[in-house]
């Protein structure tokens, strides 16, 4: 198990003792988690977690994924369903399925992620192997039913200063008010949500039409025309921004932007109310929609997040027998240069606004979102997600944009989880990552030692904290 204190540092060992006391200036520093998709019922609710295979395996689409790309179906994991095929309920079961397929991680972020959880969160130092699975079960089980494994006390223990949580505008944003009651959530809570448009955006989402609905019930707007569209999609800003939010975060298929005039839009949207839509206008007003919410951000201050480039539920199969978000989704290359000038033509330049840009596709790293962002003063780069947080991609995203968009035009690490209790570990391994990058530029002369060890600092601290908005209540 990784318990080393220079995990991924340096091979060199005056590299390595440069990255170490350089981790050591952020090791202690708080958690900012200005992207995730940690449920905020979770911490509402602050029940105790149910059995392990529920907290770490069941939710966790990059165990369960793999998984099933080696023929143990999501339901064996006790995936839920929603075409209401049987499914694994026990969680013990769950868990030693689990441990005998544990040797599919061997080299993966997953199993450094796991392990430093069992360790760090649990205090549980037995390797994984189906002959300790039970053992390992009933050490965490036992810790689950104790006070100081609740949501909030591991909240307070593993030092996160501020969580982001992601919902839609047809969330009633309840869980936040119960938050905001108990003094966790709202603007300077510890706990915030994120606006997140897609499912009443995307005229190909599922259920868009019932969502226009539930838009204008929430909103109190007329969501059967554009205009009291857009009505309805400011009014569910503002409520978010009272319920903690700084940023807006946008999930689509492609980069790409659209400037559509008035009536143009207009003509699109009733399209999709009569069922008339086809791709090509789907993708023509999701790159409408973006400058749209470019023009409201210049008014309310959210921060917008573009997160392109997944071909969502790839693997049908998966799609229709357990739903959204379980592992069917497949990164894609994505074109970032035109798809974005219209956007970048409008606002670019415009100092209220700040588009944070990810990829799935790091191709387009040094060859085009290092030079967006190191040319506009609205454009900062996110950190690598998903597919791309692991440790070697981390110290490939340094390696491709620093030389072009330098440190301060990326936007610190996101955890982009829904794994509560892997926060901790995946900025850690960010930090390590950045320790060691720097490192080297100290160890080849580069960089001074002092520049570098603010410099790290920023990356694990203030950067997010500024970018994301989240100084001031």
């Amino acid at each position: 198990m990784p318990g080393d204190d220079d995990l991924l540092f340096p091979a060199d060992p005056t590299t390595r003792a440069l990255a170490r006391e350089l981790f050591g200036l952020v090791k202690e520093q708080p958690l900012i988690s200005p992207h995730g998709h940690v449920d905020p019922r979770l911490l509402a609710e602050d029940a105790p977690f149910g059995d392990p295979a529920r907290l770490l395996i069941v939710p966790d689409h990059y165990l369960t994924r793999m998984l099933h790309a080696q023929g143990v179906p999501p339901a064996r994991l006790g995936v839920p369903s929603v075409d209401g095929s049987p499914v694994a309920t026990d969680g013990r079961t769950i868990w030693r399925t689990f441990a005998e397929h544990w040797y599919l991680f061997r080299g993966t972020p997953s199993r450094i992620w796991l392990e430093r959880t069992f360790r760090d969160v649990f205090g549980v130092t037995t390797p994984l192997t189906p002959a300790t699975a039970d053992e390992i079960y009933d050490g965490i089980a036992a810790r689950l039913v104790e006070p100081e494994f609740r949501p909030r006390a591991l909240f307070e223990r593993f030092g996160i200063e501020v969580l982001a949580t992601t919902e839609s505008p047809t969330d009633d944003l309840g869980a936040h008010a119960r938050l905001a009651a108990d003094g966790w959530g709202g603007p300077g809570g510890r706990v915030i949500t994120t606006f997140r448009p897609d499912n009443v955006v995307d005229f190909e989402f599922d259920g868009w039409a019932a969502n226009i609905a539930r838009l204008g019930e929430l909103s109190g707007e007329d969501t059967t025309s554009y205009d009291g569209f857009l009505a309805a999609l400011r009014r569910r800003r503002e409520d978010f921004r009272k319920a903690g939010a700084t940023s807006s975060d946008h999930g689509h298929v492609t980069a790409g932007t659209a400037a559509l005039d008035h009536r143009q839009a207009a003509a699109v949207y009733d399209r999709a109310l009569r069922g008339e839509a086809d791709a090509a206008d789907a993708e023509l007003f999701r790159g409408h929609m973006l400058l749209e919410f470019a023009r409201m951000s210049l008014d309310d201050g959210l921060v917008m997040q573009l997160h392109p480039g997944s071909v969502r539920n790839h693997n049908q199969w998966l799609y229709r027998r357990h739903g959204r978000d379980v592992g069917g989704d497949i990164p894609q290359a994505t074109q970032y240069v035109e798809a974005l000038r219209p956007l970048l033509t409008a606002y670019g330049n415009e100092p209220r606004l700040t588009l944070v840009l990810y990829t799935l596709d790091e191709t387009s790293f040094s060859r085009e979102l290092a030079p967006l962002a190191g040319g506009y003063p609205a454009v900062y780069l996110g950190a690598p997600w998903w597919f791309l947080d692991a440790p070697e991609a981390l110290r490939r995203f340094r390696e491709a944009v620093t030389e072009t968009a330098g440190f301060y035009n990326t936007a610190g690490f996101v955890d982009d989880t829904r794994a509560f209790c892997s926060i901790p570990v995946r900025h850690e391994i960010a930090r390590r990552v950045d320790a060691g990058f720097l490192a080297r530029l100290v160890a080849e002369h580069r960089l001074p030692l002092a520049e570098a060890a603010e410099t790290i600092v920023d990356l694990a601290y203030r950067i997010p904290k500024r970018i994301f908005r989240l100084e001031q209540p």
